[in-house]
């Protein structure tokens, strides 16, 4: 006889209500791959077609993944605060914010209202996600420092993205108040996550892709600072454009370690980082220097392949059933 315990473990789970969070970073991906192809329509000559595009799908992504994730929270939001409560996956949420400031920067140039509209969404939501997620961090009785990973630094990096389109639709001050969060917690952060790689045990497995997230932060300060600084390409943007320079050469040089690693949506951590330190090459090569011309368009093809392999590896999982399950 099949008792009720039995019947119940036995039955089929809710997808929807295992729909996750990280699914947002491909909207990060895609956006920073239309943000890095309409720069390069500037710089190298490239068809401005083809980022205008990209922006498009990046927006129908948004809202394909945010539909999804408002079905989760109106038909199982115990699943929400249980994915909000879980100490990796808690950083991944301001992905949606970062989502909406991506976007802005995005269609700034072609639909100013709109992009205006995403950034002041995206803007007042992403102080609300930094202020939970770092009040976690100080109020808990959780954490470990096993669970210090590079997904960390996905709360700070929102902040130093709002200046790079805030600087054109808000006061200044605006832009400066995110951009110095950003830049400080960055610090320790990094001393946070470095100090767990360095004498811990290894990242596992799925969060392995997290470690490109190390090149975001100073690539997205770089460009930030430049929007702050008018434009100026001193010291200080510099230091950040070469400590992300030698981030990307760092996770490079193991690439075959990537290379072996299983499919998970993690795996999308490749995405935005490799996107903004191409945006930031680009923009050094704008500045005349001809080495970076050459870099930035390998950079491009990387950028370019990489994505098209995570969104062909992605539509494989969900017809596999592989996405929206327990993990």
């Amino acid at each position: 006889m099949t008792t009720p315990n039995a019947t119940a473990s036995s039955a089929p789970h809710s997808r929807l209500a295992h729909y996750p969070v990280p699914l947002f970073a491909t909207v990060m991906g895609t956006s920073g791959l239309a943000i890095a192809w309409k720069k390069a329509g500037h710089v190298l000559g490239l068809p401005p077609a083809i980022g205008l595009a990209l922006q498009w799908w990046a927006l129908v992504l948004f809202v394909m993944v945010a539909l999804g994730y408002l079905a989760k929270m109106a038909s199982h939001w115990e699943a929400v605060k249980k994915e909000f409560s879980n100490p990796i996956r808690l950083n991944f949420f301001p992905a949606v914010s970062i989502s909406l400031l991506l976007l802005a920067v995005a269609f700034a140039d072609s639909q100013a209202d709109l992009a205006q509209g995403f950034w002041v969404v995206g803007t007042a939501l992403h102080l609300v996600f930094t202020l939970t997620v770092m009040s976690s961090w100080i109020h808990h009785a959780r954490y470990e420092i096993k669970h210090a990973n590079p997904a960390w630094f996905i709360p700070i990096v929102g902040n130093v993205v709002v200046p790079v389109a805030g600087i054109n639709f808000a006061p200044a001050e605006i832009s400066w108040f995110f951009f110095s969060i950003g830049l400080a917690f960055w610090i320790v952060l990094l001393t946070i996550v470095m100090y767990r790689l360095f004498f811990h045990e290894p990242l596992p497995e799925r969060l392995t892709p997290t470690l490109f997230i190390l090149i975001a932060p100073p690539a997205v300060a770089f460009i930030a600072w430049l929007k702050l600084n008018g434009g100026q390409l001193d010291a200080f943007a510099l230091i950040l454009y070469n400590v992300a320079l030698f981030l990307t050469l760092l996770l490079a040089s193991n690439a075959l370690r990537f290379f072996r690693l299983r499919f998970f949506l993690s795996t999308w951590a490749y995405s935005f980082p490799l996107a903004a330190i191409t945006i930031a090459t680009l923009i050094m090569a704008e500045h005349g220097a001809g080495f970076f011309v050459g870099l930035s368009w390998l950079l491009l093809i990387v950028l370019s392949l990489v994505l098209l392999l995570l969104t062909l590896r992605t539509i494989q999982a969900a017809m596999r059933g592989e996405i929206c399950v327990p993990e």
